[in-house]
Order: C-alpha cells, then structure tokens, then sequence
C-alpha cells in the first residue's frame, strides 16, 4: 500500500487502540515508538552496511562488544543491543513483555553518545513514565505495547525512501492526534497548511544562501521548521547546510521536537534543541562544556513561529533586556508581543521571520499600541496575512500571519486578506493548495488585488493612529445587492448592473449586443436560448479556439517531463517547474482563473509524487506489480486480515480495464444493467395484480405484500393449476415471468461472479506483462489526462457562471411591482371566492364577510 493508505490504516487502528487514553497522551506513545523503531532499523542498515551478517548482529551487537558499541556511537550517536532492538521485539512473539521495552528504554539513554547528549538526552521519558497508563497490569500492558508495536512494524524506515513515508505517516497522525486532542492540540500542532504557507514566504526570501540557519522558539512537534527546511532545500544543492535550532518549554512536546527532526534524516550535528522558557531562558546558553561561557547572540537567517496565543508572562525587570528594549514591553496577561520582539531579535539583517498572532494585536492598544507604533516607524513590518477563522485545531479565535524583517527598502505594508479563501473539512476551515500558492504569490511579488491584497503607505498606517486592522484598509466584503426603482417598477435591466459583468464584455465585445440589443438606460434579454447564443457567438469561440491552442502541447510537456523520467526526476522541484508553466500559459487568457487550473494540478501531482516515490525506489517495475488486497473481517468475533483478490501496485484495475480490457467491461456492464433492470419487473408485475390476487397467492408474497418469495412461486403455480387454471391463467402467467426473471437473475448473478473473477485474472496478467509503450499509455491516463481534462473544462465552467448571472439579472427584474400588485390582487380574489362557500354559525359567516371586505370583495 501507498504511503496515505498505510497511514490511514494506522490511524484508524491506533484511535481504536487506544481506548480511552486521551488523544493528546496516546500520541506520546505511538510517535514514541515509531522514533524507537526508526533508531532501531537505522542501527541494523548501518550495521549490515559495514558487512555485519544478521548472524553476526545477533552475536556481537551487545553492550559485552566494546568496539561495536564505540563504533555505533560513534557513527549513529547512539547504541542499541541486539536483545532492545525493534525487529527483536516481533521475532519474540508470545515471549515478548512490557519489561523488554522498559529495560531497552533505559539501555538506550545510559548508551547514548556523549557528543549526541542534547539530541538523544531523555528523549523517550514521556513514554517510558506513560507505559503503566496503557493497562491495570502487566499483562494487559504488554497486551497494548504489542498491539502497537505490531501496528506499525510495516513502516518503512529506510534511506531509499528518502525518509518520506516515515515523515508523512508521522505528520499525518500528529494532525489526526491533533484534531482529536481539542485545546490541547496548538500545544504541539500547527495545521500543515499554515506550515506550508509560512514555509514557502521564507524560502522564496532565502533562494540563493548558501547556508542557512532557521530557528523556532516555540517549536511545537517541529512541523513548522522541517517544512521550511523542505521549502529552502528546493533552492539549497545540499540540504544539509541548513541548520535547525528548536526550543519548546513543555518536556513531552520538546520530546517530538527532537524525534520529528531526527527522523527526517537531518544530521544530528545540524540540529540544536532546548528545553525551557523562550522568553525567560534565552539564547545563548551556557554550555556543561563551557561552565564559563561567552555571550553570543544566536542570530539567524529566518524564524518561524506560532507560538500561544494571548499568554501571561512576567516582564518585570525587562525593560533592559535587548530584545524588548528597542520596543517596549508587552503587558502581563498577553505575551504576543514578547514573543514577536524574541523572533525577531534573533533575525539577521537580511532575514525573515513568520509569526502566527491572533488577531487582535493589529489593533489592542496600550503597550501593545506603543510597541505597534516602534515596530511601523522602524519598517519592520513587511507584510500582515489575514488568515480564515476556525483554521487552528482547538481554537477558532481569528488569526493573522505577520512577516517582518530587520532591514527593509520598502516602507510600506502589504496588507492581504485571504479570509475568505478555504475549504469546509469536518469542524474546521482548511487552506486549499491554490489559496496558498495565491497568498505566497501574491506576498512574494507584493501585489495589489481588487478586495484582496493592497500596500498601504506609512503616511496611511499614521493617520489610522497606527491600527493595522484589516478591514480598515482592505474590504474583502461582498456588495451589498441594491435594487434599481424604475427597474422594480417598470421592469428592465439597468446598465449599471449589466456593466458590473464588464469582465466578460471586454473578453466578448459582440456579446453584450447578441444578448441585450442596442445600448440602452434599461435593457431585457433579446433570446429565448442563452447558452446557444454564447455558445454561437464568434469571440466566444476564438475564446475557446485560443484557449485550447494555448494548452495544445502541455500534455507533452506533462508526458516528456513526467513519464519520459520517471526514474530521476527531483518530485518537489519538478512540480514547481510545472506549475510555474501553467501560471505562464495563462498570461493571455481572461476570465479563467489560473489559481484555480492549479488546485486542479496540484491535487493530480498528489498521487503523481506518490507514484513517482515508489518508481524512484523500486524502478519502473514497480508500475507492473500486484499485490494482494488485504481487508479486515470479522471471524470468530475478531477481526482478522485475510486476502480478497488483488490489485494494482500503483495502476488502479479500473484503469487498467478501461484502456485494455474494455470489450470484457462492457459485456459485463450490459449484465450488470440487465440485473438491476430485472427488480423493477418484479415490481411491474406485483403492481399489475389485484388485492384479490394478492390475498390469492399470499404464500408466495412477503408480509407487507410487497416483495415475492421465490422459493415459494413454483408451489404456488403449481397450487393455482390444480385449482383451476383457467380461473387462475392471468395470475399464472404473472407467476411465471417471475419465475423466468428469477432464473434470469440467479443465471446473470453466476455468470458476473465468474466474470469478474475472470477479469481479476486476466487484469493482473496484463499489469504483470505491460511493455514499455503500455506502461506510457497507462501512466498517461493516470497521470497526465485527469491534469488536461480538468483544466480544459475551465473555460465552461467560466462561460456557466456568465450565462447564470445574466440569467440572475433578467430574472431579478422579471416582475414588475405592477405585475406583482396584479398577483396580489388574484389571489386574494381566488381566496375570497373559495370563503364564500364556507359554511358555519351566523356568527362564523358573518366574521368571514368582514375578512372578504378587507380582501377587496364586495359582497
């Protein structure tokens, strides 16, 4: 299974595990022992890397073996003995105990490296203290561990993977964990949208540093820093000249800190993490190697940051420390500022930083208005990023995302609001790909975009007092929909509501003429076809001509980059080359919105990069594997897994079906239709029968007379002859079209069985012996087809949204208030008349005569 599959089977596993352990403490165990299984299967590839056979890391591997433990440290920062390791654990079986992890768990951090003390120093604490919370006993606790244990052995960890599969399963149930764990969650999760949005601001200012540092002080499970670090190493030929501080004051939450970078294979020499108070505790630090030490400031070429929100602190005593002196001291109860000022104290001259705030320190006045205030006049503020609400787990308070930077050319402020930009996922608000590639574009190249983005100038931010509320200068609202009088009364469209669709008549200048005539003050739709007439109009058509001309090669471009090399291809780099070509081949075309063919691209280019992992691992003969299809079942009251027939390594077997096997398709698909037509007969013929008859043949019918019992419809014919089959001959020719439909249904039921068990078959054969040029034609209807056919619907999807505003405004207008006086007035004389023929107490008819008056009757 592909890496989303394999993580969704351990989520779903693992939120049944663990009972009722709260979702923000099982977290702890399970990512625990995924990092124990990383170290251990990171130990054995090294090993049998320098020779070592399974026999003799079996034989030598233990603490007894000075030069190989000596070696071990040496090289991986760490020791674990043959008896501790993971694949120890499995090969046990029944023999394994919860004491076999207490005891490796406390082996690993006596043996830990001295040289590796701050990467590796009781990093596994949280979950050896949290072992006796998984049962009431030792049994019920070894029962749990080797549930998880089992759960995740098939993870792969190794090298060729490029990490990325460990990294995705470990980030996708950190925000699975994350959307269970309620307010606890923005302790160690920022939303990897957020991440990713941030990631790519900052690496866009890096392109072209040779080395990099970035630091976050309030690193959370260190998400946020290994996606920038993803993000620079596009720009970066050796990602291992980046550099990764983390400090993060809650023990557990340092803990994934340290395992998330570790795990992602950076160096352990480039990774420098604390434990402690960001903005009690600062940079530097001193050193057990340097009881003396020196003061020298941690500076750094970026810093991300999310840190919590509106938190109390103490600034006593602050008012000389170097990093608020220049600003001014946040107040007691929100720490927002304090932690903005610690970022960007750290931040070198030509640095950036990106900082999650709520909302609210755009505005609040008092000491934050006055460290607002510095922060403006010394053209630190580079850009404010309003962000959708209820977009973080745990909190739907409104938040922004501010970029600043030390030194600035510029002195205005890009303000953008990309509020209103994002997709409704279970309770939350999620940033789709094109919200985020629209916000770094638009950030990145400072753009100015109608009810979107605006730089406002100094002078401006002055004369608001120094509010940089968003609404005050970008006003992302709709407007408000006004009604035209003399429209309302007189009926007509007024020009200044056709002219607000002046998008579409600059694109099409005959258009507005074929659908409203001449030129007037107040216009009506001149055609009964709308679509016809658009479809039919010639600038539509040089529109759609132009269009299709301009994405006539992508395909192979698409086929030559992403088939053609499969095997080499950087994934990361090659999906910014290709999207950077889609953005340029919309340069000339209106209406269609290119973020939108990106949202189209980028969520095909998902299960691409997926495909692509797996064919830079396992070479292209992976496209024409089969594996077994594994489900769960229920036997005996448990659930085991058992194999239920096969499928595609990486090509889907509809697929495959479709391009190769489509005579066979189709005749099952005739079958299938014939089946499903064959219960509506039933239901015919049951409605063609009398009550009588039903009563007559209540054997052979269900309870509610509703449904035959076929078992039953041969007696009853049979029953109905004797009787008398001249009475009964109708009823019985009913019977026995049911008859004949039922053994029509049992026969179409065997034959599909045996069909689809056939072409099971005969799909895997043909996936198994796929030549070169079958492999390309099938790659091409995964990969590149759904790309073409998505972005080539655009243009009718856009010509869709023009016909049905046209049709808004005409039937808007449609109704006069004289037509709607003139309704008004029938039905009430309709209602009138239908009460004279009430009848009641002289009393209730005289009531009746009055309501009539005030209908309008006369009477």
């Amino acid at each position: 299974m592909n890496k989303q599959q394999l993580a969704a089977k351990i989520w779903e596993s693992a939120n049944k595990m663990r009972s009722k352990i709260e979702a923000n403490e099982y977290k702890d165990y399970i990512l625990g022992f995924i990092f124990y299984k990383y170290l251990s299967d990171r130990e054995e590839e090294w090993l049998l890397s320098r020779e070592y056979t399974p026999e003799d890391i079996k034989e030598y591997v233990n603490e007894e073996d000075e030069e190989t433990v000596k070696n071990t440290q040496q090289s991986l920062g760490y020791f674990i003995a043959y008896e501790d390791l993971f694949s120890t654990w499995i090969k046990m079986g029944s023999d394994f105990s919860i004491d076999n992890v207490r005891l490796a768990l406390s082996s690993f951090i006596r043996l830990i490296s001295p040289t590796h003390q701050n990467v590796f120093k009781d990093i596994f604490n949280t979950l050896d203290t949290g072992l006796s919370k998984l049962g009431d006993n030792t049994k019920s606790q070894t029962k749990a561990v080797s549930d998880l244990i089992h759960l995740i052995k098939d993870i792969p960890m190794d090298s060729k993977q490029g990490y990325d599969v460990l990294g995705y399963i470990y980030e996708y149930l950190l925000e699975k964990f994350a959307s269970n764990a309620g307010k606890k969650a923005g302790e160690f999760y920022t939303p990897h949208e957020v991440s990713l949005l941030m990631s790519e601001i900052v690496a866009h200012h890096l392109q072209g540093n040779d080395e990099i540092k970035i630091y976050d002080p309030t690193s959370g499970s260190g998400s946020l820093l290994i996606n920038i670090g993803h993000a620079v190493a596009k720009y970066i030929d050796d990602p291992n000249k980046i550099r990764y501080y983390a400090q993060e004051l809650k023990a557990n939450t340092y803990n994934l800190t340290r395992m998330n970078l570790v795990m992602r294979g950076i160096l352990p020499d480039n990774i420098v993490v604390r434990n402690g108070d960001t903005l009690e505790e600062d940079w530097p630090y001193f050193e057990e190697s340097d009881p003396i030490g020196t003061y020298d400031p941690l500076y750094v070429d970026a810093v991300v940051s999310n840190p919590p929100y509106s938190q109390n602190w103490d600034p006593s005593g602050k008012e000389n420390d170097p990093r608020f002196a220049r600003y001014g001291l946040a107040p007691k109860a929100k720490a927002d500022y304090a932690f903005l000022l610690h970022d960007l104290y750290h931040l070198k001259p030509n640095g950036i930083m990106t900082i999650v705030l709520p909302h609210g320190v755009l505005f609040r006045g008092g000491e934050e208005g006055k460290i607002r205030k510095n922060l403006i006049e010394q053209n630190n503020i580079d850009t404010i990023i309003g962000l959708p609400a209820n977009i973080f787990y745990g909190t739907g308070i409104p938040t922004i995302i501010m970029v600043l930077r030390q030194k600035r050319e510029n002195t205005d402020v890009l303000i953008v609001d990309a509020s209103k930009g994002f997709t409704k996922e279970g309770k939350n608000n999620k940033l789709r790909a094109c919200d985020i590639r629209k916000i770094v574009d638009t950030v990145t190249k400072r753009q100015e975009i109608d009810k979107y983005s605006r730089r406002v100038t100094l002078e401006e931010i002055r004369s608001n007092d120094y509010n940089l509320n968003i609404p005050r200068y970008v006003d992302s609202s709709e407007e408000a929909e006004s009604w035209d009088i003399y429209a309302s009364m007189f009926g007509g469209i007024p020009k200044n509501e056709i002219d607000q669709l002046n998008q579409y008549w600059e694109a099409f200048p005959t258009l507005r003429k074929d659908i409203f005539g001449e030129d007037k003050t107040y216009s009506k739709v001149q055609v009964d076809d709308l679509k016809q007439v658009i479809d039919q109009n010639e600038d539509v058509k040089n529109f759609l001509a132009a269009y299709k001309k301009q994405f006539s090669n992508f395909g192979n471009v698409l086929t030559d980059v992403l088939i053609s090399k499969a095997e080499n291809l950087n994934v990361a780099k090659t999906e910014d080359l290709l999207s950077s070509e889609l953005f340029e081949r919309f340069d000339d075309i209106p209406l269609v919105d290119p973020y939108d063919a990106y949202e189209i691209f980028h969520n095909a280019y998902s299960v691409i990069s997926t495909d692509l992992e797996m064919i830079q691992t396992e070479g292209m003969k992976a496209v024409k594997q089969v594996d077994p299809n594994m489900v769960i079942k229920k036997k005996n009251n448990k659930e085991q897994e058992i194999q239920d027939g096969w499928k595609g390594h990486i090509l889907p077997f509809d697929l495959v079906q479709k391009t190769f096997l489509s005579d066979e398709l189709e005749k099952i698909k005739q079958k299938e239709s014939r089946l499903n037509e064959i219960p509506s007969e039933y239901e015919n013929i049951l409605s063609e029968m009398s009550e009588d008859d039903k009563e007559t043949i209540s054997d052979a019918l269900k309870e509610d007379n509703d449904a035959f019992v076929m078992k039953n419809i041969k007696p009853t014919i049979k029953m109905l002859t004797k009787t008398d089959s001249v009475e009964y001959s109708e009823l019985i020719d009913q019977l026995q079209k049911v008859e004949v439909c039922n053994k029509e249904e049992k026969s179409l039921k065997s034959q599909l069985k045996k069909d689809k068990e056939e072409i099971e078959l005969r799909t895997k054969e043909v996936i198994l012996n796929l030549d070169v040029n079958e492999i390309h034609i099938i790659l091409q209807k995964k990969w590149i087809e759904p790309i073409l056919d998505g972005i080539m619907e655009l243009p009718e999807s856009a010509l869709k949204e023009l016909q049905n505003k046209v049709n808004s405004l005409n039937n808007k207008y449609s109704d006069t208030l004289a037509d709607i006086e003139k309704e008004i007035q029938e039905t009430e004389a309709k209602l009138s008349e239908m009460m004279s023929d009430l009848t009641g107490s002289e009393e209730d008819i005289e009531g009746i005569r009055e309501f009539q008056k005030l209908l309008g009757g006369d009477f």
